[in-house]
């Protein structure tokens, strides 16, 4: 995994540089909607960023310029074969109105760890923190204001070939996406319910679940409408005969019970390569391992446990913790 510090350059070429950054702006800015009134992911701000990146020349100079539709080749093989990485993270407004992002550094890193198990082209983190932030300064007016409300910021990583054929990409696209939103569910901060699916399977050893590829979420969603139809808003992941517990479809899920040892513990499945590295995640087995209030443990935790728990009185919370969802109760 590349460092986001890194100076990712291949033999010599260019690497991203937020100093050379061009700046196009738009004559037309749109509207905003009231806060209250926002969707999660249905509307953008005036602005986007784009990186073009070859295998001769390297990366080429970042472009802010209007949002608008991108011109793609319909052989592209991003179309074909998947070749597409993206990461989410969000801007806040703090209590006095500056404008705040949330570990930057660990979502460059997740997304060259990304880019690298697809071949695509790798990117020096600090230097496109550099070009988001001037998005920021930018379109800050979309920063909405209050508990709960932020900008998600979408960068998005795609393989521009035009060539059929499954091979390495020599021609790449970096973008940035911006969009105003608030509580990632209809229901608000409110607890939200699971349907444990049985039968498919997000991910598996030597897979790629660790890595937030957009190959991992396609297949997803049939799942998910099935359990919207019984009357659930997620699907919780399991994997192998004792149904251990992976993640749900947007958020990595953490479980406080008091286990059979009487201890009381936060546990959430190992970063065994089938579960994404989550930077709220991280987050918050950071601070509560500095608590020290309770125990904390990444390991292996299966559904005959979670019942068991829970019929015998242990079981205390389980949550889910993601970029879009933040902390959710289930």
């Amino acid at each position: 995994m590349a460092p986001p510090s890194a100076d990712v350059t291949t033999n010599g070429l260019a690497g991203i540089q937020a100093a050379e950054l061009q700046k196009t702006l738009t004559t037309n800015p749109k509207p905003l909607l009231p806060k209250e009134e926002l969707v999660f992911g249905h509307t953008f701000s005036d602005h986007m960023l784009t990186v073009d990146w070859s295998a001769a020349e390297g990366w080429g100079k970042p472009q802010l310029k209007p949002y608008g539709p991108l011109s793609l080749d319909p052989s592209c093989s991003v179309f074909h074969y998947a070749f597409e990485c993206f990461e989410g993270l969000k801007a806040y407004r703090d209590e006095s109105g500056n404008i705040r992002l949330f570990r930057p550094d660990k979502n460059m890193e997740r997304m060259n760890s990304s880019a690298e198990r697809l071949y695509l082209p790798q990117f020096n983190g600090e230097e496109m923190i550099e070009c988001i932030k001037e998005l920021l300064r930018t379109d800050k007016r979309w920063v909405p204001e209050g508990k709960g409300y932020s900008l998600y910021l979408r960068p998005t990583l795609i393989s521009t070939e035009n060539t059929l054929g499954v091979h390495r990409a020599n021609k790449a696209m970096l973008y940035v996406i911006a969009s105003p939103c608030g509580p990632y569910f209809k229901t608000g901060f409110k607890a939200v319910s699971l349907y444990c699916d049985e039968t498919n399977v997000r991910a598996w050893p030597g897979g790629v679940g660790n890595r937030k590829l957009g190959a991992n979420y396609a297949p997803s969603v049939g799942p998910q409408v099935a359990a919207e139809k019984k009357g659930y808003q997620q699907v919780l992941w399991t994997i192998g005969e004792d149904h251990e517990l992976m993640e749900v479809g947007t958020m990595n899920l953490l479980v406080l019970w008091r286990n059979e040892q009487g201890e009381v513990e936060l546990v959430t499945p190992p970063l065994d390569g089938t579960i994404l590295p989550g930077v709220t995640r991280d987050s918050i087995l950071e601070l509560t391992r500095s608590w020290g209030e309770f125990k904390v443990s990444e390991r292996k935790i299966n559904m005959k446990q979670i019942t068991k728990a829970c019929d015998e009185g242990r079981l205390l919370e389980i949550f889910g913790a993601g970029t879009a969802c933040v902390v959710t109760p289930v």
